[in-house]
């Protein structure tokens, strides 16, 4: 396992465990299978753990702090969020600190290394181009994140109860670019960075949601990137390996899945899988420290592994992979 710099913990694995699949939201597992599979993942060298209360409701929370109960953890570190939506700026630290509470008890932490904002970022009075009606629990506008997150961050700090705090880089792209342009920026973010340039499902807050704007933005004010959707929900793999879910929502991850065929044909051109390609396509991209997987069993976390140890991309490689996407 290669590390990487990365600001808030100087250096980090390249990859990181996830909450996604052992929280069991990725497809069928266990709980047995996940513990498994953050055993694995210290015995390989991952030394960071991202997850959040939505991840199977708490579930990747528990199943981090029981896998590691009672081991030193002083060489680990731990992200957790809170999806706050919009609140009254008068609530907007007792909403973050009840949940970082409950993210401490299931962590079995007393803080956490960096926190993170779960809801997508959206300019006040914007309308979401897809389910505004839940627009209040699911977004934070960008008043309310400089005149209130940030200080309950700041407080929390204080507090001893994290150590550094960012956001999750979805949403309105001019809200996220003020984010980042801030006298106050995040510490560090998590970037959609995947060869369809796609957040499927979770891209509902713009029309055409682009990663790559926020991308560039990152670099450019050298913002800590965390690497998110390498395989776009499964999109950038050989099968999907979950039913669409019947409300819909989940309907242009599958989309994808169908726009993904000519990466899928590339990667077997270069005898590789269509996973370990796009994890390896995330963690060649400029300014990333780590990819954050969402792997729901040890088989799945040992071929990113492997995927990593292949080494990066080249820029012609890259194109390779860009090109066969726009051209299909």
């Amino acid at each position: 396992m290669h590390f990487r710099d990365f600001k808030p913990f100087t250096k980090v694995s390249a990859l990181t465990l996830g909450g996604g699949g052992i929280g069991q939201v990725w497809g069928e597992t266990t709980k047995k299978e996940s513990i498994k599979t953050v055993h694995c993942a210290l015995d390989q060298g991952i030394n960071h753990f991202d997850v959040a209360p939505m991840y199977g409701k708490g579930e990747a929370e528990r199943v981090v702090g029981e896998s590691l109960s009672g081991m030193n953890k002083d060489n680990l570190f731990f992200t957790t969020k809170c999806q706050l939506g919009t609140l009254p700026d008068n609530q907007v630290y007792e909403r973050l600190n009840a949940s970082l509470v409950q993210s401490l008890k299931h962590l079995e932490l007393e803080k956490v290394d960096l926190f993170l904002l779960h809801s997508q970022l959206i300019e006040d009075e914007f309308k979401l181009f897809k389910f505004n009606e839940f627009k209040e629990k699911s977004t934070t506008t960008i008043s309310c994140f400089f005149d209130s997150v940030i200080p309950a961050f700041e407080r929390l700090q204080k507090e001893g109860k994290i150590d550094h705090w960012g956001i999750g880089g979805l949403g309105q792209e001019e809200a996220i670019l003020k984010a980042l342009d801030h006298s106050k920026p995040p510490s560090a973010i998590q970037c959609v960075i995947n060869p369809l340039n796609s957040a499927g499902a979770i891209g509902y807050v713009s029309e055409n949601f682009n990663p790559s704007l926020v991308l560039s933005a990152c670099q450019e004010h050298q913002i800590p990137i965390l690497a998110i959707r390498a395989v776009q929900a499964g999109a950038l793999t050989s099968s999907m390996d979950r039913l669409p879910l019947s409300s819909g929502f989940d309907q242009s991850d599958f989309d994808d899945f169908k726009k993904a065929q000519p990466f899928r044909d590339l990667a077997s051109n270069w005898n590789e899988s269509p996973a370990s390609l796009a994890h390896r396509y995330a963690l060649s991209i400029q300014g990333v420290s780590s990819v954050i997987l969402g792997v729901k069993n040890k088989k799945e976390l040992i071929e990113c592994i492997a995927a990593e140890e292949r080494g990066t991309l080249s820029k012609v490689e890259i194109q390779q992979i860009e090109n066969c996407i726009k051209e299909s």
